[in-house]
């Protein structure tokens, strides 16, 4: 398309740069002319209120440790190898004198099994989390512990770090059997090394030992920790997706009770997690801790009412998934969970008359939470088997609640036969809403803009449960937001979208990338977060139709070296053979010598056995060894493989420039369930095809891959497995334009994700408009990443002069640039 500069009206950005206010372009020479045309006149999707929200799961001490402002870790000696094989119920604490962790009928209450026994002139200390407890001078922080001395005893409570004492010591006094004691602390000097010490006088019981800031979000009982629920306030999110995630659909589907022999590693259940804290069930959390449901259901519920969000809480359906893959098959054991569910709407819904309203209300909530959406699983692999019982859950919530939305999935990724299979049994059934989760690099998002303009408009609607781009640096909050229009311009179908996930403790990390960073005693926003912000906080009402023409296609065909791999598997290859398309021998082994043509980048351990080229190290992941030239191209590969042992199967590469950039068939991947061809590009891996499969263990595969141009076919033992065209231009300069209606706003959103900048003509399509405009603009370095000292990516807003009808604007290069256009 012709990209011919405009000259319509005045060339704005030099009077926004004259004032100091955006980047200034780094190369002024390297600049792209686009147009954007907008139809002020057309019509296009309305978008609901309920456009963006968050995702809140148990990943990364996003709960314990976080958002939820206990200070104390492991505070009712619950800790258990279940959660975390190095953990003791005295993980944490630390003892002086004597003290045993029982479990016997001396205990709290029943769901509470553990206590600590503390002997007379002993005390124990707790190290919290991070680098100790954080307290601040001048505030205040109350303490709580459950005891029992039927001689009586005085606990002596103190704060102490390294330096000496944090705030004045106190005395409880302790008589007779488990009561609740309390005392507060005024901190004299701030610390993020704290320790909390109890010591007793004579032989004392202690449980629930507690110490929480005063100045909780919204100074609430049991609350949250204020710095991380501001920030999450601060996106204005219009739901509150919870809890998870896989935490939901892991695990045991039992209860906790003597039945099940006291469970510990349970999907989480609603109902462990209400009433008194004291009173609530422990858990195995799935990342790898513990889970003491202290921010539970009600807590989840306050949260979201308090921010103006709508809960949508997510129950297990008995398919697990998250790499478990395994379906409940007891009936009277879903019926139970079914009920759960439909208690969980009274819970949330009903009046106080009612047995779970008045739960509700016992808790301090008589009014109703306005629940109107409930998701039924999480990223189960096995479609058929999840579809079964969700058509149960529906069909019982339907009955007794009409007016809720029960939401169904599509599995855990973006495509293939899970995916496809998932989606066809929601479209047969008229689901309302399906949940779809993807983790693509950069490049997938940008080329993906366009990924629901071919959705059914009368099917089912979309609601993007998770999602992110393999990394917090800018480049990838522009590929999101690059995305993020795409979701905008398909608002009469994708319904709802949240990133994923949201909280992340940088001392106990099990994922990235995450929204939102913090330590015990500061918190910092990602680049993704100020995206997600500006999005979230610049919705409009309706999308306004509009153009923009496109960046020049260069992509050539797929080039690069072969390489072999594995993934927490030890295999062996043979018989590797790379010939281009005229049939020249480009590379031969049969590792009958040495492997000097094979250059290791990756983890494992590899040497020639047996004639053969064998990675022997069961548990290392990515083990690449590659070979060739990175300019091949229109080849043939063909390699033998055997697995000798271990989780997966194969990885065999092809296109491989660097360690970074390459392209590999995944042969038994996800726990040896699964085939795909995943590209990766600066790190990050997309999924390009994917097949259920596995591979059997000492058996002997041929493997074929045939590449042309940008085409690739795929054989398996003779037999062609799939192939794909990867020819879909990672598109850098996009754009969509929305109404506010209760401002009268135009808002162009323009993100360019790209080294140049974006000269753009923009014609409003002759709407009348003021002359002034609103700016927001992110802009930096591609791989800038906010940090505790330092956030390079932050948005600037400036006051743009010179708006028409038509005008030209230049955008600046990796940057996305929100104009806020008052129409007349």
């Amino acid at each position: 398309m012709s990209r011919t500069r405009w000259r319509y009206g005045l060339t704005v950005t030099a009077l926004v740069l004259a004032a100091g206010l955006v980047p200034a372009p780094a190369h002024a020479e390297n600049v792209i002319d686009y147009e954007i045309t907008v139809d002020p006149n057309g019509r296009g999707a309305a978008i609901d209120d309920t456009m963006y929200g968050v995702f809140f799961e148990d990943i990364n001490r996003a709960a314990d440790g976080g958002l939820y402002a206990e200070l104390v870790q492991n505070r009712s000696f619950e800790y258990s190898t279940a959660d975390n094989g190095s953990y003791t119920p005295l993980t944490s604490w630390t003892v002086s004198g004597s003290a045993e962790v029982r479990d016997d009928s001396g205990r709290l209450n029943e769901r509470n099994r553990n206590y600590l026994a503390l002997s007379a002139g002993s005390a124990v200390t707790n190290a919290g989390y991070n680098t100790g407890l954080r307290v601040e001078k001048g505030k205040r922080y109350d303490f709580s512990v459950w005891a029992r001395a039927e001689e009586g005893s005085t606990l002596t409570v103190g704060l102490k770090d390294a330096a000496g004492t944090l705030a004045t010591a106190r005395q409880v006094g302790v008589l007779g059997g488990w009561r609740r004691y309390t005392a507060t602390f005024t901190a004299n000097r701030t610390s993020s090394h704290g320790r909390l010490t109890v010591a007793t006088t004579r032989a004392a019981a202690l449980d629930m030992v507690s110490l929480f800031p005063r100045d909780t979000y919204k100074r609430q009982s049991n609350g949250l920790r204020k710095d991380l629920a501001e920030k999450i306030e601060a996106l204005n999110p219009a739901f509150v997706r919870f809890p998870g995630g896989c935490l939901v659909n892991t695990g045991s589907m039992e209860d906790y009770s003597e039945s099940s022999n006291w469970q510990r590693k349970r999907s989480y259940q609603w109902k462990d997690t209400i009433g008194p804290v004291e009173e609530r069930a422990t858990n195995a959390n799935f990342w790898g801790y513990n889970q003491s449901y202290g921010l539970g259901y009600y807590e989840y519920f306050r949260f979201a009412e308090d921010i103006g969000a709508m809960p949508l809480p997510v129950v297990p359906a008995l398919v697990t998934g998250c790499g478990q893959n395994r379906a409940t098959d007891d009936e009277a054991l879903l019926k139970r969970h079914i009920q759960d569910t439909l208690d969980l709407i009274e819970f949330a819904n009903g009046p106080v008359t009612s047995t779970w309203g008045k739960k509700r209300a016992e808790m301090g909530h008589p009014s109703p939470f306005g629940l109107t959406h409930l998701a039924v699983g999480n990223e189960e692999n096995l479609p058929r088997e999840f579809f079964a019982r969700f058509q149960k859950f529906r069909a019982a919530i339907e009955a007794e609640y009409p007016d809720i939305t029960v939401v169904s999935n599509s599995g855990p990724d973006d495509s293939g036969s899970t995916f496809d299979t998932a989606w066809q049994l929601n479209r047969e059934a008229d689901v309302d809403m399906v949940d779809e989760h993807y983790y693509n690099s950069p490049q997938w998002f940008l080329q993906n803009n366009d990924r629901y303009d071919s959705y059914d408009r009368g099917g089912p609607k979309v609601f993007l449960g998770e999602y992110a781009s393999q990394g917090n640096a800018l480049k990838n909050a522009l590929a999101e937001a690059a995305f993020m229009t795409g979701l905008e311009r398909n608002a009469d179908v994708v319904k709802l979208a949240s990133y994923a996930p949201l909280l992340a403790n940088e001392d106990y990390v099990q994922w990235r990338p995450d929204l939102i960073w913090f330590n015990n005693h500061a918190s910092w926003n990602s680049a993704n977060y100020e995206v997600q912000k500006l999005f979230m906080n610049n919705v409009g009402d309706r999308v306004v139709p509009s153009t923009a023409t496109g960046t020049p296609d260069v992509s050539g065909p797929i080039t690069g070296a072969v390489g072999l791999s594995t993934w927490a598997t030890s295999a062996a290859y043979d018989d590797v053979r790379v010939t281009a398309a005229d049939g020249t021998e480009l590379l031969s082994d049969d590792f009958s010598g040495d492997a000097s043509r094979w250059t290791h980048t990756g983890g494992g351990s590899w040497s020639v056995q047996d004639g053969a080229y064998l990675q022997s190290d069961e548990a290392a992941e990515n083990t690449m060894v590659s070979a060739g030239d990175a300019g091949w191209h229109d080849y043939d590969l063909h390699v033998k493989a055997t697995k000798k042992a271990g989780k997966e199967g194969f990885l065999v590469a092809f296109g491989v420039k660097d360690t970074g950039n390459y392209y590999w068939w995944n042969l038994g991947g996800w726990n040896n369930t699964q085939s795909a061809v995943e590209q990766a590009v600066d790190g990050g891996k997309s999924t390009l095809i994917s097949k259920a499969g596995s591979i059997e263990t000492g058996r002997a595969y041929d493997i074929d891959i045939k590449v042309r141009g940008r085409q690739v076919t795929l054989y398996l033992d003779g037999q062609e497995w799939g192939s794909f065209t990867d020819d879909k231009p990672a598109e850098p300069f996009r754009q969509v334009v929305t109404e506010d209606r209760g401002t009268g706003d135009l808002i162009v959103k323009v993100v360019n994700a790209q080294s140049a900048d974006a000269r753009t003509a923009i014609d409003l399509g002759g709407a009348k408009v003021s002359s002034r405009a609103r700016v927001t603009t992110i802009a930096g370095e591609p791989d800038s990443v906010n940090s505790e000292t330092n956030t390079p990516v932050t948005p600037v807003t400036s006051t743009l002069s010179g708006v028409s009808a038509k005008f030209t604007y230049t955008f600046p290069a990796n940057s996305v640039t929100f104009l806020r256009i008052k129409q007349r």
